[in-house]
């Protein structure tokens, strides 16, 4: 795209995008999952499994998955978010996690999410 420093044509494309992102939620079901830890280790636990069963990623009903790390939300198409996990465990397994770590999953960093 070439550079523009009209105010208004830059307002324009902002509320196009704006409003591009309001439908594309629009009619949509959003998960939110706040991991506390992710700020300081620069790390995500995506669950996909707990106390022995499906869980987490593997059975969300959502269409997005929204990942709060410190004041910043990381948003995914459910499906692009279970494609990255399942090359990240092929690639580097699985751990424990959770509460008393009844769970697996895929910690992830968040460098790795944002490429």
């Amino acid at each position: 795209m070439k550079y523009n420093s009209d105010f208004k044509h830059d307002l324009e494309v902002g509320n196009v995008a704006e409003n591009e992102f309001a439908a594309l939620l629009s009619n949509s079901k959003v998960e939110v999952k706040y991991d506390i830890m992710a700020e300081h280790t620069g790390n995500v636990f995506v669950e996909f499994e707990s106390r022995g069963k499906p869980s987490g990623i593997a059975t969300t009903q959502a269409d997005f998955w929204v990942i709060k790390v410190a004041k910043s939300f990381i948003t995914f198409k459910v499906d692009d978010l279970k494609d990255i996990c399942r090359k990240w465990y092929k690639d580097n397994g699985s751990m424990l996690g959770g509460d008393s770590n009844t769970s697996k999953g895929v910690l992830i960093p968040i460098k790795y999410l944002l490429r």
